[in-house]
């Protein structure tokens, strides 16, 4: 894991401008810090022709080294909005090691009165910005940035993209030379589309050589105020004298992305099902959403109250850079929502009940900024959570409890997505290139990409049966609160959770049984949730007077939680399983053998289940990676991250350890 990341350290002139302390530097220009954009950025990358001439459906990605005040990414926004034809989607991914914190970024846009309207949404979807890929949705999604959060040199080889633009913007070479080397530059011409242009306010001949080096080709250009010239250039490709970038393996290659009719099925109305539908919606996609029950979100997405509880681990895994990337996400949804009703980001007290959990909070609060999480002793524990507690523990700020049909809610009222309940799709079938999905001899609904959401349901399907998903029942207790209860002022969690009172109630939960597949809830269950709530605070317990309640007279609900061996979810393309053994047969012999064999994707057939009890932090998200896949575009997630979520994995392991 890396040192913590702070956020940048300012001064502010007389005038108000921001100035960086650890880089003795200027963030702009002090004659006019949006004309040396407009005219180094969007006028030497030709963007305003380039965005008008973009084709119906059409995008255009833009890479930055330095996202700063965001200054630059609202000004190109400005000129997309501007020339580019409805139906155009922008990208923009830019990294930032230290990112202004939210009132800092409000106090230096001030600075822009006419950017004000585009200004304005940044700020209200800067939330939970923490290390690694953060993406953020703007426009209705029309706009998507994606900020990556670290060292440039740690966090672009891990992106997937091709970009169209480069704007170097970092601090100058003189003050900060790590934004300005040769391995940078190398990774600007890894990511580069065809034809990307580039351009910096630096014409600094070192930095010129070190481009033209890297496949870029250089020339200085007159300069604008007291700049007496700048760079531009082009990419003319991968230096032949230079050993080419890796490539993906054929088994976590890109699917070639379907032309034709952009309409989409997707199986399973709950969390994932919803959040794919909503991604694939904003990208132009018609979708229909297929639903077994009644209604949305009827299963474990269902309950009253689902919590935003980072797992983390200190030691930087897959798992954890998911967690961080998709709560940021997830947090930044809700900002959508009506807060008390649907959501409240009250914060998440995971309490430090043992030796061994002290001692992981510990290294947490090492290896993670304070404003993600910190850890609290006993006495500012129970402050926060405004009830006696037996400990101290860890609290994640930005946390709280959200009600997920509401999300799914938001999500699937889309326009560009119909819902079709009391749709039970008991097979799938291909013909004419469509995928049609069946409910005996009725034929439901078809289109040329389906998505399987639907938990653990979709290993009734040959094409996804092999995939190693397992049901966990969970139990969750309803609680009416008291008016000693509603002290409560945090979600508190020790190996169940208690939340805050919604509408009149409080949910406590959740059990976890393997071997249960009745969803009856049950007294037992009941009764063991109170025993984890004995566990949490015996003071909540009296306050709710639940001392005094029988098991057997409690409301509440179960569904299945549904997980995968490596507690990872399954997102991404289907391959068909025998001739993927087939094709790559040789791994089980030497699994350094990476055989030249595209690999036997099913057309248009995609994942997104195995999210666990996580559910709320990797779905929405992953609704986001899929239509990534789908659509040929930036990943909004470490490369080696959406590697291990995808459904490829367990396939490949069979094979190497031998047992396809």
């Amino acid at each position: 894991m890396n040192p913590v990341l702070p956020h940048a350290q300012l001064d502010w002139d007389d005038q108000g401008r921001p100035y960086s302390r650890v880089f003795d530097d200027v963030y702009f220009s002090d004659q006019s810090g949006l004309d040396e954009t407009r005219y180094v950025f969007i006028e030497q990358n030709r963007l305003a022709e380039r965005f008008a001439a973009l084709p119906a459906g059409g995008r255009f990605v833009i890479g930055e080294t330095g996202f700063g005040t965001g200054l630059n990414f609202l000004c190109a926004w400005q000129v997309f909005a501007q020339h580019a034809a409805p139906g155009t989607r922008l990208h923009f991914v830019s990294v930032e090691k230290y990112p202004l914190s939210p009132a800092d970024l409000t106090r230096a846009l001030a600075l822009w009165p006419e950017l004000k309207p585009l200004a304005d949404q940044l700020l209200t979807q800067y939330v939970a910005i923490h290390q690694g890929f953060q993406r953020l949705v703007l426009d209705n999604g029309r706009v998507t940035l994606t900020l990556l959060i670290g060292d440039a040199l740690e966090q672009l080889p891990q992106l997937d993209a091709k970009i169209d633009a480069w704007f170097l913007d970092g601090f100058a070479p003189a003050k900060n030379p790590d934004m300005w080397t040769a391995e940078l530059f190398a990774e600007l011409a890894r990511l580069a589309a065809p034809d990307s242009t580039i351009s910096t306010f630096t014409s600094t001949g070192w930095v010129r050589r070190l481009l033209n080096a890297a496949g870029f080709k250089m020339k200085r250009t007159p300069g604008i105020g007291h700049k007496w010239e700048i760079l531009r250039g082009v990419f003319l490709g991968w230096p032949a004298d230079t050993p080419a970038p890796v490539v993906a393996k054929p088994w976590f290659a890109r699917p070639a992305a379907l032309t034709g009719e952009r309409r989409a099925l997707v199986i399973g109305a709950g969390l994932a099902g919803c959040a794919t539908a909503a991604s694939l919606a904003a990208r132009g996609w018609q979708v229909s959403l297929l639903e077994r029950h009644e209604a949305l979100a009827q299963e474990a997405s269902g309950n009253p109250q689902g919590v935003l509880y980072l797992k983390l681990s200190a030691h930087g895994t897959a798992l954890s850079q998911l967690i961080v990337s998709g709560f940021g996400y997830t947090r930044r949804l809700l900002e959508h929502l009506q807060r008390g009703v649907d959501w409240a980001d009250c914060g998440v007290l995971q309490l430090a009940f043992n030796a061994k959990e002290t001692e992981r909070q510990a290294q947490l609060a090492q290896a993670f900024a304070e404003d993600l999480l910190h850890t609290l002793d006993k006495e500012a524990a129970e402050a926060r959570a405004g009830i006696a507690l037996q400990s101290g523990g860890l609290f994640y700020p930005e946390g709280g409890w959200v009600h997920p049909p509401a999300l799914c809610q938001w999500q699937a009222a889309h326009p560009g997505v119909r819902i079709l309940t009391h749709h039970d799709v008991l097979q799938l079938r291909r013909a004419e290139g469509q995928w049609q999905a069946w409910d005996g001899d009725s034929l439901l609904a078809q289109a040329p990409v389906v998505v399987l959401a639907g938990a653990a349901e979709i290993k009734r399907f040959p094409c996804s049966s092999e995939l190693p998903l397992k049901r966990i029942r969970g139990q969750i207790t309803r609680l009416s609160q008291t008016a000693q209860s509603l002290a409560l002022s945090t979600v508190v969690c020790a190996e169940g959770y208690v939340a805050p009172a919604r509408l009149g109630e409080h949910t406590l939960g959740a059990s976890f049984d393997f071997n249960n597949d009745d969803l009856t809830p049950t007294a037992a269950e009941h009764a063991g949730n109170l025993q984890m709530l004995e566990e949490i605070s015996p003071d909540l317990v009296a306050r709710l007077g639940a001392d005094a309640l029988q098991p057997d007279g409690l409301e509440g609900r179960a569904a299945f939680r549904c997980t995968s061996p490596d507690y990872l979810p399954i997102v991404g393309p289907l391959a068909d399983a025998e001739r993927f053994a087939e094709a790559y047969s040789a791994l089980s012999k030497d699994a350094r053998q990476v055989p030249d064999i595209p690999c036997p994707w099913l057309d248009g057939l995609y994942v997104n289940s195995g999210h666990g009890s996580r559910g709320l932090i990797t779905a929405p998200l992953s609704g986001e990676l899929l239509a990534a896949w789908l659509d040929d575009e930036p990943l909004p997630l470490p490369r080696a991250v959406a590697e291990a979520c995808h459904p490829n994995r367990f396939a490949l392991r069979r094979l190497i350890r031998g047992k396809a």
